[in-house]
C-alpha cells in the first residue's frame, strides 16, 4: 500500500512539474505577443489587434496565477479559476468600450501590417494551445489555462479575416466587427468560468 502512494505520489509531482514548465512558456509567448499587438494595434489603428492584445494580457495574467495555484489543492484551483472568470469578464468589458470610441471617431486600420502581426499571434497561440491540449482535462486549473489560448487562436483568426475584409472594403467596420465578437468570446469564456469555478 506504501508502494501504491509513493508510486501515486511521485506521479502527481511530476504532472505538477509538467504543469509548471509548460506554464512559464505559455506565460512568456504572451507577454511578448501582448507587448507586439498593443503596439501594433496603435500604430495601425485597429481596434481587433487591440482587442486581442488585451486578451494575451489577460491570458498572461491567468498563467501567473495558474503558476501560483499548481499543488495548492482543488479549493485553491476553484478560487482561482473565479479571478480568472473575473479578470476575462473585465477585459471583455474594456474591449466592448474601446469598440464604442471607435465607433464614435471611426478610423481605418492600416490592414497589411494587421494582417502580418495577426498571423504572428496566430502562430503564437497555436503553439500554446498545441502544448497545453494534452493536459487541458487534468483540473479545473488546466482547463480554464488551455480554454484562453483555444479562445485566442479563433480571435487571431478573426482578426486575419478583418484585415483581408479592411484591404477590400477599406472600411473599419469589418475590424469593429471582429473586435466586438473577441469581446463576446472572452465574455462568454469568463462567465463560463465563473460558473464553473462556483460549482466546485
Amino acid at each position: 500500500m506504501d508502494e501504491c502512494c509513493h508510486g501515486k505520489g511521485e506521479e502527481l509531482a511530476k504532472l505538477k512539474n509538467q504543469h509548471g514548465a509548460l506554464l512559464k512558456i505559455v506565460l512568456v509567448i504572451n507577454l511578448i505577443m501582448f507587448l507586439v499587438e498593443v503596439v501594433a494595434g496603435w500604430l495601425t489603428h485597429s481596434t481587433s489587434l487591440y482587442a486581442d492584445s488585451l486578451d494575451m494580457l489577460g491570458d498572461a495574467f491567468v498563467y501567473a496565477i495558474s503558476l501560483y495555484v499548481i499543488g495548492r489543492g482543488p479549493a485553491w484551483s476553484a478560487r482561482v479559476s473565479l479571478i480568472k472568470g473575473v479578470m476575462m469578464l473585465l477585459l471583455g468589458s474594456l474591449v466592448l468600450f474601446q469598440i464604442t470610441g471607435r465607433f464614435l471617431a471611426p478610423v481605418v486600420p492600416d490592414a497589411k501590417p494587421m494582417g502580418v502581426i495577426a498571423v504572428l499571434a496566430l502562430l503564437a497561440n497555436t503553439t500554446c494551445a498545441v502544448l497545453l491540449l494534452r493536459h487541458r482535462n487534468d483540473d479545473l486549473n488546466m482547463r480554464s489555462t488551455w480554454l484562453c489560448s483555444r479562445n485566442d487562436v479563433l480571435a487571431n483568426v478573426g482578426v486575419i479575416l478583418a484585415a483581408g475584409m479592411v484591404a477590400v472594403t477599406g472600411s473599419h467596420l469589418p475590424d469593429l466587427g471582429i473586435g466586438l465578437l473577441i469581446s463576446g468570446v472572452v465574455l462568454h469564456s469568463g462567465y463560463s468560468v465563473v460558473r464553473d469555478s462556483l460549482a466546485a
